[in-house]
């Protein structure tokens, strides 16, 4: 009786250790096979900057002086496009830009936010002053729908867009984006960019 008592405690050790064994190899295969990961860490849509060079877009400053992009090489650029009267989801894009920037700490300075304007009417000088610092630009609507690229069911308008120091198009983060994610990206971007 005590012999069956002992070889049964055996058999549930030796089960055990197994188990703990293939534990790892069958964690792999079931991600593998069953989640299939994609490979990618990112949470925004990096984009091919060979499809979507920076076109001419008759941009200006808001009392009307000619401004090009490349005025910013040199910097990441966060980039959204909306009209002059910036409704909710434009406000919230441009808070997003602004504390994205700001959290990213001693490398925040390597950051610009633009805002291209896609129309002549003016923009409330709260919301200027609110987001100091944010280059504010008006930019033809049609030459940026052209250029830059969206998801399904979705507008220029709807999208955050980040552009290297050197003014290649990158990424694209998605509609109604998670910040705390797009922090990730922005100092995944920052890190890889500043070795060497």
């Amino acid at each position: 009786m005590e012999q069956s008592k002992q070889q049964k405690g055996g058999r549930w050790k030796l089960f055990l250790v197994v188990a703990i064994c293939a534990a790892p190899v069958i964690a792999s295969y079931f991600t593998y096979y069953v989640i299939k990961p994609e490979g990618r860490t990112n949470y925004g849509t990096l984009l091919d900057p060979r499809n979507f060079p920076m076109p001419q877009l008759g941009a200006s400053t808001l009392d009307g002086k000619p401004i090009a992009l490349d005025a910013y090489k040199g910097k990441w650029l966060m980039l959204q496009v909306d009209a002059a009267d910036c409704q909710e989801s434009c406000k919230t894009k441009l808070l997003d830009m602004r504390q994205l920037r700001l959290m990213q700490g001693r490398e925040m300075e390597r950051i610009e936010r633009v805002w291209l304007i896609t129309d002549d009417k003016p923009v409330d000088t709260i919301l200027m002053r609110e987001y100091d610092g944010t280059r504010m630009l008006r930019a033809k609507s049609d030459a940026l729908n052209s250029w830059l690229p969206v998801e399904p069911g979705s507008t220029v308008a709807d999208h955050i867009y980040v552009i290297d120091p050197v003014g290649n198009l990158m990424l694209r983060f998605p509609k109604n984006p998670d910040p705390y994610k797009m922090k990730k990206d922005i100092y995944k971007l920052l890190t890889a960019s500043s070795i060497g």
